[in-house]
């Protein structure tokens, strides 16, 4: 197999410009101690990521909003989210959200 040099240019610059953004902001901060606001703030950020992404999962479908009747995601997600409550398993959670809507699509 032959690797053109610009293919291979392309993926070391795709490869840094993901690096860069990531690693210089840690190599920042790792050097400074931050307040106890901001950490506090900064903690909050994974759970604001994860819910902007499973709230447009869970009601758009091609960018419009899905009618929570025939919502089969929104259904599903409800034992998913009661069992991750409950348990505080990753696993746990995606078995039960991925039961839960094989469940629903072959009975609805």
């Amino acid at each position: 197999m032959e690797v053109r040099p610009e293919v291979l240019f392309i993926l070391l610059g795709a490869a840094i410009l993901t690096f860069l953004p990531r690693v210089i902001p840690l190599m920042i901060l790792s050097r400074f101690e931050l307040p106890e606001w901001a950490e506090r703030w900064l903690s909050f950020v994974p759970i604001a990521v994860m819910a902007a992404l499973i709230g447009q999962e869970l009601f758009l479908h091609n960018g419009e909003w899905i009618p929570i009747g025939s919502n089969l995601n929104l259904l599903a997600a409800i034992p998913a989210f009661i069992v991750a409550i409950q348990t505080r398993s990753l696993l746990l959670t995606v078995v039960t959200g991925v039961l839960s809507l094989m469940l629903l699509r072959l009975w609805l």
